[in-house]
This record gives structure tokens, C-alpha cells and sequence, in this order.
């Protein structure tokens, strides 16, 4: 808006002090700003195979080394005459050169990227040459330089002197860059569909309004004069921030992407470690059963004094825990599946003495007597039978390996039932074991968490799963002296009501 405003007053051509240090502060902000805007528009390149960005980069290349010679050629910067043997126009041949730049960089841009889109896709297009771009674009700026200061004679002179210009000469050159900068633009303002593009028009903007600023000045060091440089200046640092703030945005996007790709592949492996470990501890039980029921009957018929009868309740318990095993597979597969439950309607009581029956050599084995509390006039639930005796089974091995980690007390474990608030049933497994530390408690039912050296902490998180997914609930309490009681609460069968 300043700049624009500026147009318009006469102090434009208001001679000021001649600032030395102005020209090569501003040259050296902008060949910086130029080259890093250069550096993101070639990567942009080589990533999206893009034959255009390539050719943008390069202008900007090309434009940014041509700042060099013009610091170096500008009288006063760093000689009263300037240095390279430069003529009295060899500055501002350089700054016309790398502002004609700009619209043809554009243009061809523009060219470039409706050919692409037309041919294979981006991943099928052939690689941008980067290097060898940046071999031509500066191959063209050492030979705009060598032809603006050894050839300044060639050139129509911009200046008479160092400050008063040749107006109708270059008022003549600046109408064919200010006409290459408005078919850029309206180029770029018919096929425009990204960031870049958006930027790249603003750009534009300014460059053309920094075109009809050079149109209205007469000589170097005015106020209009120092305006146009501050004004080249920001548009130059205005598209390289945007391109700046776009290549952060890019990656924040891809960083954001790659996360959550992780976090998917990490969940599904999690997933899979879960329905394995899950396998493992639910089938591990009744194999481990059969295997030993079927040691057991083995025994039984290789004995000196072989006994059919023993031996064949032995193989039939070991078919039982086939079957069983076989069940559990079954719902195991339906319990990740996330299907419907196969509910039936059964005595959670009778379910309890079948279990304690199964898990009979365990109690043995770890000299665990058991108390069953029962209440006879338990209604039944309507619940997936399987499931619900996986829940018994975890519950019972996990109060009997407790039960085996004590000395010196009774190992006892009691269970008990009984109707709560006339719509549920409640069953409590209660053990004198070494019990649960006030700290783990609220962890227990987490998945993968286990106070076991060999456990998989997935036991307790199935069975509350499984339990949740009945309408019931299930939590654990510190007993009374010693151990720990396990509350399973499961809804009573809305049959057994009427």
C-alpha cells in the first residue's frame, strides 16, 4: 500500500545522501533469500520428478548469482567507478537481466508444468537433471556479467552518469520487463492450484508494482529509488518464508502421517501378539489336561497289574479336554471376530463344580482344599458357557498359583454364589494367597501387565473382555487376613424371571 501510494508523489525523485552500503546489504539479504528459495524449490523437484520446479529453481539460480556482479559493478559500493571493469550502465544491465528472469522462469514454469500433466505420472516421469540446471543457469550469469562489464559498449547506455539516467532508454527496456511480468501473471493466475503458485502470484505482485515504480524514476539515490530496492527486498523474502512455512507444513504432514502408520502397525502387531498370547493361554489349560490325562491312562495300562477301568475314565477325561480345547478355539476365534455371543441359558453353579472337577489335579497337586459355598436357588444366566468357564478357569488357576506361592498357612480356596438385587447373580473366588500389592491393584485387568515371571497379562484383560461384553462386571478386593477375592457379576436370565 506504501509503495503504491508512493507512485503517486512527486518526493519520489527527491535526491537523498548516497548510502555506499545500501546496494551490497540488500544484494547480500536477497542472494541468501534467492538461494534458499532455489534450495526448497529443487528438492520440491527431485521429489515430485517436476521439470518445472527444476526450471524455477534455476531462474532463481540465476538471478541470485547475478546479484554478485551487481554488488561488485555498482559505483560507490566498493569503488567510486565500481569494480570488473564495469561501465556506467554495467549495474543496471545486471539488475535488468536477473528482473527479466523472473517472468520467463515463470512462464516456462507454467509450460512446463501443463506438459507434465499431460504425459506419464509424477512417479513415471524421468528425474530432473538438478546439477546440470545449475550448471546453465550459471553459465548464463557469468556471460550476462562478462557482456555488461567487458561488452558494456555493446549495450545501450541506462545512465548518462552514476545517478542521471538515460530515461526514454531505459523507460523502453522497462516496458518489455514490465509486459513479460503481466503475461506471467496472468499465466500463472489461469492455472493456479497451489501454495506455491498462490505465493508465487503475490510475488508477482510486487515485481510489478516495482516495475511501474522504475517507470516513474529519473536517477539512483532518490527516495523512489531507495523505496524500489526495500520493495524488491520484501517480495523476494515474502516467497521465501511461504515456501519456507509450505516445506514445514509438508513435513509436519508427513511427520503426522508416518506416526500414525506406526501407531497402525504398531496396534496391529500388538493385535497379533494378543490373539497368539491369547491362544497360548486359553488352549494351554485343557491340552495340558489332556496330555495329562492321557499320561495318566498310559500308566494305568502299562502297569504291572493294568487297570481297564482306571484307564479308561483317563482316555475319556482326555477326550473331554480335547473337546474342550476344540471350544475354546471356537470362541476365541468369535471372541476377535467380534460376532454375536452364542448365548445359552445354564447354572452358573453347575458351571462352577464342572470347573473345579476339570482343575481337580491342580487343587491336588498344590494341596489346596476348596470350599464351595453354593446357593442352591442361584437362577440361571444366559451367557456363552464356553466363555464364562474361561473366566472360571483364569479365576481358579490364578488364586491356585497364588495359593502355591504361600508358607506356613492353610491353602484355601472358597468359592461362593448368591442372587443380587433380584437381576444379577454374584460369584466371589476368594484364596489365602499371597494376595495382590495395594499399587498393582488397579493394574491387574490392564492387558499385558502380569505379576508372573512366565505370565502373559492377558488372562485377567480377556476375562474382563469377555465378562463386559455379557453385561456383567468383574473386579478384584483385598481378602479379609490374607489372598485376594475376585467379584464376577453376571446378569440373571430374563427367561428364568417369568
Amino acid at each position: 500500500m506504501f509503495m503504491a501510494v508512493l507512485l503517486t508523489l512527486p518526493m519520489r525523485n527527491v535526491r537523498l545522501s548516497q548510502v555506499d552500503a545500501f546496494i551490497p546489504m540488500v544484494d547480500a539479504i536477497m542472494f541468501v533469500g534467492e538461494l534458499i528459495v532455489a534450495t526448497l524449490l529443487y528438492a520440491q523437484a527431485s521429489v515430485f520428478r517436476s521439470r518445472a520446479l527444476a526450471v524455477l529453481a534455476s531462474g532463481f539460480v540465476f538471478s541470485a548469482l547475478l546479484l554478485l556482479p551487481h554488488a561488485l559493478t555498482f559505483p560507490g559500493a566498493f569503488a567510486p567507478d565500481g569494480w570488473l571493469g564495469a561501465g556506467v550502465s554495467s549495474s543496471s544491465w545486471i539488475y535488468t537481466a536477473r528482473r527479466t528472469a523472473f517472468p520467463i522462469a515463470i512462464i516456462l514454469y507454467v509450460l512446463l508444468k501443463r506438459a507434465d500433466s499431460t504425459t506419464q505420472p509424477g512417479p513415471e516421469r524421468p528425474a530432473p537433471r538438478i546439477a546440470e540446471s545449475v550448471f546453465v543457469a550459471a553459465a548464463l550469469a557469468l556471460a550476462m556479467t562478462l557482456l555488461a562489464t567487458s561488452g558494456h559498449d555493446l549495450l545501450p547506455r541506462f545512465f548518462l552518469t552514476h545517478a542521471e539516467l538515460n530515461y526514454g532508454s531505459a523507460l523502453t527496456f522497462e516496458f518489455i520487463v514490465f509486459a513479460l511480468f503481466v503475461v506471467a501473471t496472468a499465466a500463472l493466475f489461469r492455472r493456479h492450484s497451489s501454495v506455491l503458485e498462490t505465493w508465487l502470484l503475490v510475488a508477482l505482485s510486487g515485481w510489478l508494482i516495482e516495475s511501474l515504480l522504475i517507470m516513474t524514476l529519473h536517477g539512483r539515490f532518490t527516495a523512489g529509488w531507495y523505496c524500489l530496492y526495500l520493495l524488491t527486498l520484501v517480495s523476494h523474502l515474502v516467497l521465501m518464508l511461504a515456501l519456507i512455512a509450505e516445506s514445514n507444513r509438508l513435513y509436519a504432514r508427513l511427520a503426522i502421517s508416518t506416526a500414525a502408520r506406526n501407531r497402525e502397525r504398531d496396534a496391529r502387531l500388538m493385535s497379533m501378539d494378543a490373539v497368539t498370547a491369547a491362544i497360548a493361554h486359553e488352549v494351554g489349560q485343557p491340552l495340558t489336561g489332556a496330555i495329562a490325562h492321557a499320561m495318566a491312562g498310559l500308566c494305568w495300562l502299562t502297569a504291572e497289574r493294568p487297570d481297564r477301568e482306571k484307564a479308561i475314565k483317563e482316555l475319556r477325561s482326555t477326550i473331554d479336554a480335547g473337546n474342550r480345547t476344540n471350544e475354546v478355539i471356537k470362541s476365541i476365534r468369535a471372541m476377535f471376530a467380534k460376532g454375536p455371543i452364542a448365548a445359552t441359558q445354564f447354572s452358573l453353579n453347575d458351571l462352577v463344580r464342572e470347573t473345579a472337577a476339570f482343575l481337580d489335579r491342580e487343587l491336588a497337586g498344590e494341596r489346596v482344599s476348596l470350599e464351595l459355598t453354593l446357593d442352591e436357588e442361584l437362577p440361571p444366566v444366559l451367557a456363552d458357557r464356553v466363555q464364562i468357564q474361561r473366566v472360571l478357569v483364569n479365576l481358579f488357576t490364578n488364586a491356585i498359583d497364588s495359593l502355591g506361592a504361600t508358607q506356613g498357612r492353610p491353602r484355601r480356596l472358597e468359592i461362593r454364589s448368591a442372587p443380587l438385587n433380584g437381576q444379577d447373580v454374584l460369584l466371589e473366588v476368594s484364596d489365602t494367597g499371597i494376595g495382590i500389592a495395594a499399587e498393582e491393584t488397579p493394574r491387574i485387568f490392564d492387558a499385558f501387565f502380569t505379576t508372573k515371571d512366565t505370565g502373559t497379562g492377558l488372562g485377567l484383560s480377556l476375562c474382563r473382555t469377555i465378562v463386559e461384553e455379557h453385561g456383567g462386571r468383574l473386579w478384584a478386593s483385598p481378602g479379609k487376613h490374607y489372598g485376594a477375592t475376585f467379584h464376577l457379576q453376571l446378569p440373571r436370565s430374563v427367561m428364568s424371571a417369568h
